[in-house]
């Protein structure tokens, strides 16, 4: 009998959805239906799980991606605080950051793309609990602490004691993250105080997985080790810190123990051989890692890498803004509504079923594309309340109440194609066809957002999609056709206003 691959088969999602009017509403519901029900926020990796069969039993999705006030990044009395929906998009555009906490920005831009960044979330990262993932070595340097509630109450741990195995927390099923905090970091001298950095060695630009990643967090006392912690990423089961490091150089210059720091965390890394890499090679390259880590701590370089502006691909504020919505999808013949293309349009069927799904078979929006349904291709890209997103990896239920625009909403109301889509015409750019309208919606918000992006913004913009005829120049030049126009529509706007 003919089967279908894992990759060709439908998305298999739990029937039923709640998007709660609060946490303590969130909190209630994971009590009531214990292992049945599942928390979900960003969902990047959660919908592939789901999809994949990895997570059995799942019965009930209780998302709070809509609840307001969660996203938010406060930095008081020398503390960094996280909401449990703060993104990776979020933490890169914001600019204290860059020095409160460095090395958890410089992973956030190492995720994936900014589509992706777009709704996976710090908390979400953190509670997958891969050796892979980039947040959670710069959380563990940072000496971060978790807090999460339940309708027992609420606690907090240290970060280090939240994995308790290879993608194992201590997170009980009906506990939610609510915060994630650590003290800031401060680089105003560079031979007292404590900074920071990450490094990370993938196999491409974008959408890598990494090989090796290390953070690294110095505390300077007149130029001397007070203390350091060496974090790495995928050489173990989980998240590893090098103690013996810190006791080689305490009381010593940085730059006169780099030596000893490197060839302790060779010692520490215990990695495995799969398809990224061998054992052996990354053996070397923790040491290679952690050797530049230590050079840009100690020749002040640490953050002279970062993007003058990296692309988010949205505009307006995050869906969380936009106030609580209580949602609950139990029934086949229960309707979603949501303004899509600026009509308000309603259907059945959302439960079980992703955004991708919902447009296209509810909708008969066939202009968003199924390429890989794992957030690696770019092809499904819609907006959702302003920002870049990929369908496939977003429940069809966070549609209620939102704002969506898909490829057949970008072209004028009397047919006048968008200057990108007139480009991608002029310049060859629509090869095969298929990718084509992620590419639109991509470059689409990027104009938006950089009306005149330089040649590495509009690289990192596309960078969540994949052209499988291999003809990025031809988009990228009318990328940078589409600009001049995509400026002078917001020069002529500011003089309106």
């Amino acid at each position: 009998m003919f089967q279908l691959h894992e990759v060709q088969r439908a998305t298999r999602l739990p029937s039923r959805y709640a998007a709660p009017g609060s946490l303590d509403e969130a909190a209630e519901l994971l009590s009531s239906h214990g292992a049945a029900a599942r928390l979900i926020a960003g969902g990047t990796d959660l919908m592939l799980e789901l999809s994949r069969g990895a997570r059995s039993g799942v019965e009930l999705l209780v998302d709070i991606s809509g609840l307001p006030g969660l996203d938010r990044i406060s930095y008081e009395g020398g503390r960094v605080t996280l909401g449990p929906l703060v993104t990776h998009a979020d933490v890169v555009a914001s600019a204290p950051m860059r020095t409160a906490g460095l090395p958890l920005a410089q992973a956030c831009l190492e995720v994936g793309s900014p589509p992706l960044r777009n709704r996976a979330t710090v908390v979400g990262n953190i509670v997958t609990a891969s050796p892979a993932n980039d947040t959670i070595s710069a959380l563990v340097a940072l000496d971060a602490a978790v807090t999460m509630i339940s309708v027992r109450g609420e606690r907090t741990v240290p970060i280090s004691e939240f994995f308790a195995g290879f993608r194992q927390t201590v997170l009980e099923p009906d506990e939610i993250v609510t915060a994630v905090g650590f003290d800031a970091l401060d680089r105003a001298d560079r031979a007292n105080g404590r900074r920071g950095v990450f490094v990370k060695l993938g196999l491409r630009r974008a959408q890598a997985i990494s090989v090796v990643h290390a953070a690294v967090v110095v505390e300077l006392d007149g130029g001397r080790v007070a203390d350091l912690v060496v974090a790495l990423g995928s050489v173990a089961a989980t998240i590893i810190t090098v103690p013996e490091a810190a006791e080689l150089v305490a009381g010593r210059e940085l730059a006169e123990a780099s030596a000893d720091i490197t060839a302790a965390a060779c010692r520490a890394a215990t990695p495995i051989d799969d398809i990224r890499g061998s054992a052996e090679y990354r053996s070397h390259t923790v040491g290679v890692v952690v050797d530049r880590a230590i050079t840009a701590l100690t020749t002040g370089t640490e953050a002279d890498r970062w993007p003058r502006q990296a692309p988010r691909l949205a505009l307006t504020a995050s869906a969380a803004d936009a106030g609580p919505a209580s949602t609950v999808l139990a029934e086949p013949g229960d309707t979603v509504t949501a303004t899509v293309n600026g009509v308000q349009r309603s259907a059945a069927g959302a439960a079980g079923k992703t955004l991708m799904d919902w447009l296209r078979d509810d909708l008969g929006l066939t202009g968003t594309k199924e390429g890989c349904a794992e957030g690696e291709c770019g092809a499904c890209t819609v907006h959702l309340d302003g920002a870049a997103v990929f369908s496939c990896l977003v429940p069809a239920g966070r549609a209620d109440g939102a704002s969506i625009t898909t490829v057949e909403g970008v072209a004028s109301p009397d047919g006048e194609l968008h200057p990108f889509q007139q480009a991608m015409v002029d310049t060859g750019g629509a090869q095969c066809g298929f990718c084509t309208p992620g590419f639109v919606m991509s470059a689409v918000a990027l104009l938006d957002e950089i009306p005149e992006p330089t040649a590495e913004q509009i690289t990192v913009g596309l960078s969540g999609n994949l052209c499988r005829c291999t003809g990025y120049c031809s988009i990228i030049e009318a990328v940078q056709s589409a600009s001049s126009d995509a400026a002078a529509v917001h020069a002529a706007a500011g003089d309106s206003s």
